[in-house]
């Protein structure tokens, strides 16, 4: 039973073909996903009737149907240095719940029935306390209590149970709602009478236990990048600025894309597992593989020959390192391809925790490596390209032990024949989210190039501003993934006014966040450029700009919440369109106006950049708050029943 628009008790649907594993919540129909979903099944039909058991389920009714207010983020656990908007958003839409997700699911509905006073609390504090320590106790049940307040004088509120028919919801003594066999209908009759609220310490707390995990996961994948940087920002200006073009051009030319193109797996991969045919994950895993290989050719090619391309925007000292760069790193590319599709293998067996084991692994080995090879070895410049393509290839191969040894292996299935066929629908869906990510990226990659036109200090002052910026953004960036889940879980879960006040949670910590970088920026302004370099022009450049840096994060803590909320309540695609605009419309010819037209050099071009990103943090906050959640609320009940 689930409640409709108006507060109805509407009957929920069960796909037998899903066997009760989906999330109710925000569930999106893709076509394209179910055209190859479908032509998977038919074709393993014929060739495997009987070899593939359904998705396990522990049989309980409290397990399997009803609401659930657990989502997990999907396609963000490994990410990236400045990640975009794809077309689907980055929460995974058809999430297949496991076994302990749907617990921790049930357990938090129980937590919000029990601070709404409907269900007992779990433990008897006896009466109110008096004289100090009570004033003390009362202190802390204000700042850091997640309980609903009752009104005042109402110490026993009426409250909802069920009794008799199971069916049936009750006013009644709450006293008698001690037990959960009846949670569903609990849950169900207490939304339907407006009596599920939260707490702007509940949301908070939430929005925190959510970020802390995703926070370290970021941490350990960008330190990935950041080493290389540090590893060679002693050896001279020239070697600093070089390393910051090419990791850029990477980034731009396949990194970026790459990453792009499996997005589509966060959706074909969780409705393979939903289909109760685990294996055919692998074939879908499978087949982006051997579609990244195809792409990762033409870019080698390139790579292998760009140090003329490179000649052509800056000086050719800078560009012949940053090809020898390209050319070494070419080595790690076909893993990286693999890691990157592997991920979301693991993914959407709710295997979240296996990619953040590797990087516990290979980000310090990588650390290692790269001091090892750039400088105990004497090996320079090309020992940190080397030490990063060694790490790529180490990723894949940690993942690979951790599916085979730990958990997972249930989906590969072995290699299929049917892998080189029916690619038609990921090549549709991988598309749009490889522009969407490259787009804001090459935005970025620009306003490098444009650095490196300027000369060699400002090239190597540019590194500086971006590594320090991108680091920054790994702290606001999380906390918008986990707005977005708590978000979509409320409302999936119909709590329209709980979805909004924890959405307005979020944005305050985006804000807080931005204020929080733009401290330590402001503060370190000096001390920031000596972890990087010791030439005096490159110092004085670096720290003449970080103030305007600093400022921007304000706008970069709160663009990040708003991006996360846009995907919260389905509205991601206007996040893309804000982000093209602000970017190339506004932010872009104001960089070259001021940098070039007014010879206002590096800072001019992150006055251009700093402008365009207050415009979408602005513009996107304005049509969240403008939008109509009850809408959304009811656009998320139709894409339900339609699954």
């Amino acid at each position: 039973m689930t409640t409709g628009a108006g507060n109805q008790p509407i009957p929920s649907k069960k796909s037998p073909l899903l066997t009760g594993a989906l999330a109710p919540s925000l569930l999106s129909t893709s076509p394209f996903a179910h055209e190859s979903l479908a032509r998977d099944l038919a074709a393993l039909s014929d060739e495997e009737d009987d070899d593939v058991a359904p998705v396990e389920s522990d049989g309980t009714h409290d397990d399997t149907t009803g609401p659930t207010l657990y989502r997990r983020p999907s396609g963000i656990a490994f990410g990236t240095i400045r990640p975009a908007l794809g077309p689907g958003g980055l929460l995974d839409e058809t999430a297949v719940l496991t076994r302990a997700e749907r617990a921790r699911s049930r357990e938090a509905e129980r937590t919000l029935l029990r601070d709404n006073h409907i269900l007992l609390p779990k433990h008897n504090h006896g009466p109110p306390k008096s004289g100090f320590t009570g004033f003390l106790s009362r202190i802390y049940q204000t700042i850091f209590s997640t309980k609903v307040p009752l009104p005042m004088g109402d110490e026993e509120a009426p409250r909802i149970v069920i009794s008799g028919d199971e069916t049936a919801p009750l006013l009644g003594d709450r006293r008698r709602l001690s037990g959960d066999e009846h949670l569903n209908e609990q849950w169900e009759a207490a939304v339907a009478a407006g009596q599920i609220r939260t707490t702007w310490q509940r949301e908070a707390k939430t929005i925190a236990i959510y970020s802390r995990s995703l926070i370290v996961t970021f941490f350990l994948q960008y330190s990935l990048n950041i080493v290389s940087i540090f590893a060679v920002a002693r050896l001279g200006t020239v070697e600093l600025g070089a390393v910051s073009l090419a990791s850029m051009t990477a980034n731009i030319t396949l990194y970026a894309p790459i990453q792009g193109l499996c997005t589509c797996l966060d959706t074909l991969c969780s409705q393979a597992f939903g289909s109760g045919k685990k294996e055919l994950v692998g074939l879908q895993l499978q087949r982006m593989i051997y579609f990244l290989l195809l792409f990762i050719i033409p870019v080698g090619v390139v790579w292998f020959n760009s140090q003329p391309i490179l000649e052509a925007l800056i000086e050719k000292e800078s560009a012949a390192f940053a090809a020898a760069y390209l050319r070494i790193i070419l080595l790690g590319a076909p893993a990286y391809a693999f890691f990157e599709a592997g991920k979301r293998f693991v993914q959407a067996q709710g295997l979240f925790q296996a990619t953040t084991y590797v990087l516990l692994v290979a980000a310090p080995t990588n650390a290692l490596m790269s001091w090892l090879f750039v400088w105990h070895l004497g090996w320079g410049f090309n020992g940190a390209p080397l030490a990063v393509a060694l790490t790529q290839n180490l990723l894949p191969c940690l993942l690979f032990l951790y599916v085979w040894k730990v958990d997972g292996s249930e989906a590969w299935g072995g290699f299929k024949w049917a892998a080189l066929r029916n690619w038609g629908p990921m090549i549709r869906l991988a598309l749009p989210g490889m522009i969407m990510v490259v787009a804001e990226w090459f935005a970025f990659e620009i306003l490098t190039l444009a650095a490196g036109r300027i000369g060699v200090e400002a090239l190597a002052a540019q590194s500086i501003l971006v590594t320090v910026t991108s680091t920054t953004f790994q702290l606001s960036f999380p906390i918008g993934v986990a707005g977005s889940t708590r978000v979509a879980n409320l409302i999936g879960a119909k709590l329209v006014d709980a979805a909004k006040l924890s959405a307005k949670v979020t944005a305050v910590c985006g804000l807080i966040v931005g204020l929080f970088n733009l401290t330590v920026v402001t503060t370190f302004r000096y001390k920031l450029p000596l972890l990087f370099s010791h030439d005096p022009a490159v110092i004085e450049m670096a720290a003449a700009v970080l103030p305007l840096c600093a400022f921007m994060q304000v706008f970069d803590g709160i663009a990040c919440v708003s991006h996360g909320l846009l995907r919260g309540i389905g509205r991601q695609e206007f996040g893309g369109y804000a982000n093209l605009a602000c970017y190339y419309i506004v932010a872009l010819p104001i960089s070259f106006g001021l940098g070039f037209g007014l010879d206002m050099g590096l800072p001019g071009l992150w006055v251009g950049v700093t402008i365009g990103l207050g415009l979408v943090a602005f513009v996107e906050q304005w049509f969240i708050w403008a939008s109509d959640w009850d809408q959304v609320v009811r656009e998320a009940e139709h894409r339900n029943a339609a699954n």
